[in-house]
């Protein structure tokens, strides 16, 4: 009889019966009731009264009770953590039980039970188990200190075990390397600073020795593991490719990832002038085909990091292309993937098979599928020169079938072919405008307008084909009213005299009845065009214009190359960075490719040093030297003004081109920087404003329309003195402090207080290296030795010139006291607005050219909730701490503040704050912040919470 008949029981005294089963004599029945017990907990029965009972059934050696028993006690240690305690003193004995599977048990029950009165006596055992001599409880107690780590990160720590853990990365049996492996990259994934997993050359040997011989999840955190590593040269990184590559042979698809991870990341570093290069491109091929032979959800996961490894590397597959053919029940998703990978494949050679391909597709019956499958037909156009004219008349046979969705697609497709291949296929445009009346979609209603605007000379019936879509303006989509306000607007400046009336008719519509700000904007620009200098307003409008791309869907390099070192993991799926969807960010760390070797063609120098490894000390929040926009921001950008300040930052937001060109004309030659800049006013006006401090306005920049501001006198907000040294930990010794800013300099307020019994003398202080190089600007002075009871006030002046070191947290500061009786040390927080300076004030243009530039992925979303003050007062509090307000606008009833801050080491960031009115004296705050080094955004988000807070 099978274990079911322990969930039939509909007895109603059934606790009261089990507990006398649980201590019954006979071991068989103590077995059946923890069974029912067991059974009863798995459906969802409250059996905690049982704990006491079923913790007295530990003290047995039947393995099969005794599982059975660990597994009730993980599952209600949590609810009755005083109960448990009990059974500490089994797990201590099953410890040095002579069966090494109970050895095991014991630890591996150990590591699930997550109550902290419990965590340290179980020190102990756990220590005993790391050095047993069974390797399965080796390798089943190093996961437990993963687990103990997250439970208790200090004890671990404060225990040892992390150096224990280390070891055993040199340990004799491949399974305890495999998870010392995996217990130390957990550990350091949410202590990304701790740099737990070291390697060396040596380690790595181990790590390889080992990867040959442990189970197949082994070998995947071994992989993993190497992935991270950063070779010293070329040579190295050839032999560790030479030893990961038998494990694309692999069964298990994850195995074989993880192996191609590697091989793409240390490929980075090998010359391709090398004969081994060209063998590991061939050889990394056949598995990544083999991959695709699996069932659907497989094939989708190996098609996503496919089509990384294409973009990165597309010769490894060019001789590929047939396996990437879609089969007739492929699902969706897999033909949908496998059609973007053809395109990435499509060359001279195997355009043909392609295309035949692509014209088979566009006749399925799936209608999402052929869309995509005349899309790829276009791209095949671009991409592929020779192709346009076969691609071309595919398109029109398929135009001639009339179906529907089937034309739309075509014709936007064809628009890109014209915009790629000017003056060569327009005898096409006659048979586009049959099928005028066909189009129902927005994207293909403004494709086909594109067309006929931009050939209107050669399409004799230009003007009604428009008139035809003017009738019912107000019910196209935004895409369409722009496109047909542009395609009108170039008809009347091609055929001025038969179509007035039709341009004054479509402005009016956009400027007089549209509530569409772009369509009205654009409207009226065109309006002034047309009205002051029609001769200006053909060069605009009918401008030459650049032939479009062949890859528009490529994904950025920088982000290419830190999903590469994500292949195999969620990140490679999805196509975006693990910041991008790991809530909260704990432990996430941004990977890239190892530089190129000098030897192999690139432009990178060789002395740049790799992203992914530390550079001496410097931790990677300080911009490094070839940073542009750290470079950039430290020029001096304005002329020299003789006059107040505040007429020099005045001229400089007035005088420039809010709508573009701000960056190009700061990075021009002109020895000024803002040089002619001056659109369109004369040079007397824009003189002006130098002498008289006002700023210029402009119709254009009233987005930006403040006062120009420099940091006020008044200084930062202090917080309150709190304890840092209690004098029972210093020998009587109290110390109180905080961190001020005022006009510019830093310092640290502090309190010594003596509360022994003799005389204090001889202070002297240092600081630990630190994020932001703080140091004493002087030594610490107490002019009079400190009696008892004595309370001396010191105000010790800061710089920012000392030695830097990363620190976790960032703002972590170790201080080291001394006086006539001993050495004291503690550590601090700073808070971060003491860093923020008084020339944080960013140019308007600038600060537009920067929010674009900053990768979106590096922006953090922050609430700030109950916030006691209005825009007004919280922009001027921000302001005084050095938080300035460069725009302030009203959108949809909430106020909106654009603010930029400066630290003390040049580090710029950026701020929107979104002011949302709730309660009429609390209001709620949303803050987005963009910043090149995205570890100092919590930071500065804690400093606006402080300051608009107190």
């Amino acid at each position: 009889m099978t274990d079911s008949k322990y969930f039939t029981t509909t007895k109603k005294g059934e606790i009261f019966e089990l507990k006398a089963e649980l201590n019954s004599d006979k071991k068989e029945k103590k077995k059946e009731a923890v069974k029912k017990v067991i059974a009863s907990m798995t459906v969802g029965k409250d059996v905690s009264a049982l704990f006491p009972d079923v913790v007295n059934c530990m003290q047995t050696d039947n393995l099969e009770l005794k599982k059975l028993v660990y597994l009730y006690l993980m599952n209600y240690a949590k609810s009755q953590p005083d109960m448990a305690i009990m059974a500490v003193n089994t797990f201590v004995k099953d410890c040095e039980d002579p069966n090494p599977l109970i050895r095991a048990l014991a630890v591996r029950t150990m590591g699930c039970i997550r109550v902290d009165k419990i965590t340290e006596y179980l020190c102990e055992p756990l220590r005993k188990c790391l050095k047993d001599e069974d390797p399965y409880v080796r390798k089943t107690a190093a996961v437990c200190v993963a687990k103990l780590h997250d439970i208790n990160a200090q004890l671990v720590e404060d225990q040892g075990f992390l150096d224990t853990l280390k070891d055993l990365i040199s340990d004799s049996n491949p399974m305890v390397v495999a998870n010392a492996v995996a217990a130390l990259s957990e550990i350091a994934e949410s202590h990304p600073s701790s740099n737990l997993l070291d390697l060396n050359p040596q380690s790595i040997n181990k790590l390889l020795t080992a990867l040959n011989e442990c189970t197949e999840w082994g070998q995947i955190f071994i992989l993993d593991c190497l992935a991270n590593y950063m070779p010293k040269d070329d040579r190295e990184a050839q032999s560790i490719c030479e030893r990961v590559t038998p494990r694309l042979s692999h069964a298990n698809s994850a195995v074989v990832l993880s192996a191609v991870k590697v091989l793409m990341k240390f490929m980075e570093m090998l010359s391709k002038d090398l004969d081994y290069y060209g063998t590991l491109l061939k050889k990394l091929a056949p598995p990544l085909v083999t991959l695709l032979s699996a069932e659907p959800e497989l094939q989708y996961v190996a098609l996503r990091n496919i089509n990384l490894i294409v973009q990165k590397r597309p010769e490894i597959l060019k001789h590929e292309m047939k396996v990437f053919f879609v089969k007739y029940n492929d699902p969706i998703y897999v033909k949908l993937e496998k059609l973007d990978i053809m395109i990435r494949l499509a060359s001279q050679a195997n355009i043909a098979q392609v295309l035949a391909e692509l014209k088979e597709y566009a006749t399925e019956v799936d209608v999402d599928f052929v869309r995509k499958a005349v899309r790829a037909i276009g791209r095949c156009a671009i991409k592929v020169e020779q192709s346009a004219e076969r691609c071309v008349s595919t398109l029109l046979d398929l135009i001639q079938t009339k179906v529907n969705y089937v034309v739309q697609e075509a014709i936007v497709v064809i628009k890109d072919i014209f915009r790629k291949y000017p003056n060569k296929y327009e005898s096409v445009i006659a048979t586009l405008c049959e099928n005028l009346d066909s189009l129902d979609e927005p994207e293909a209603r403004a494709a086909m307008i594109w067309i006929v605007g931009e050939y209107a000379e050669r399409i004799d019936n230009a003007d009604e084909l428009l008139e035809s879509f003017l009738e019912g303006f107000h019910d196209e989509s935004t895409q369409v009213q722009l496109q047909l306000l542009t395609a009108i607007v170039k008809l009347f400046l091609k055929k001025p005299t038969e179509t007035q009336e039709l341009v004054q008719q479509v402005l009016s519509l956009a400027t007089q009845d549209s509530d569409n700000p772009d369509l009205r904007d654009r409207g009226y620009i065109y309006w002034r065009l047309l009205s002051t200098d029609p001769v200006a307003a053909k060069e605009v409008v009918l401008a030459e214009k650049p032939l479009i791309s062949e890859e528009t869907d490529l994904i950025e390099p920088t982000l290419l190359d830190e999903l590469i070192c994500y292949i195999g993991t969620l990140a490679s799926v999805y196509h975006k960075p693990p910041s991008a969807f790991v809530e909260g960010g704990r432990g996430v760390v941004h990977k890239s490719l190892p530089p190129r070797t000098a030897s192999s063609e690139s432009t990178e120098s060789p002395e740049t040093a790799p992203a992914g490894a530390p550079s001496g000390d410097q931790p990677d929040v300080i911009p490094a030297q070839g940073d542009l926009l750290g470079d950039l921001l430290n020029l001096d950008l304005g002329p020299p003004v003789s006059g107040p300040p505040l007429a020099a930052s005045s001229i400089q937001m007035g005088a420039v081109d809010l709508l573009g060109g701000g960056l190009d004309s700061l990075m021009g030659d002109e020895p000024e920087g803002i040089g002619d800049t001056n659109f369109g006013v004369p040079p007397a006006a824009a003189a002006a404003p130098a002498r008289l401090g006002a700023p210029i306005s402009s119709g254009l920049s009233d987005l930006f329309d403040l006062t120009s501001g420099v940091g006020t006198l008044s200084g930062s907000y202090v917080a309150p003195k709190a304890v840092w040294l209690p004098a029972m930990k210093a020998k009587g010794l109290e110390i109180s402090g905080t961190f001020t800013r005022q006009v510019g300099s830093i310092s640290m307020d502090l309190q010594l207080t003596n509360k022994a019994l003799q005389v204090m003398t001889d202070f002297a202080i240092q600081f630990n290296r630190n994020s932001f190089g703080l140091a004493p600007a002087a030594p610490l002075q107490v002019h009079a030795p400190l009696s008892p009871n004595q309370t001396v006030e010191i105000s010790l002046p800061l710089n920012t010139v000392g030695s830097v070191m990363k620190m976790e947290p960032l703002n972590n500061l170790q201080v080291a006291v001394k006086n006539n009786i001993d050495v004291f040390y503690f550590s601090t927080l700073y808070p971060l607005h003491v860093l923020f300076v008084e020339d944080g004030k960013m140019d308007r243009q600038m600060f537009l050219a920067t929010w674009k530039d900053i990768p979106n992925e590096n922006e953090a979303q922050f609430q700030i909730r109950d916030c006691p003050l209005n825009t007004e007062a919280a922009s001027g509090k921000l302001q005084s701490s050095n938080i300035f307000t460069i725009a302030k606008r009203n959108v949809e009833g909430q106020d909106m503040l654009y603010q930029s801050l400066k630290l003390t080491n040049g580090i710029w960031v950026l701020a929107e704050l979104r002011i949302q009115p709730g309660n009429p004296s609390f209001m709620d705050l949303e803050l987005s912040l963009k910043c090149r080094a995205p570890e100092v955004s919590q930071h500065v988000y804690q400093a606006y919470e402080t300051i608009l807070k107190n």
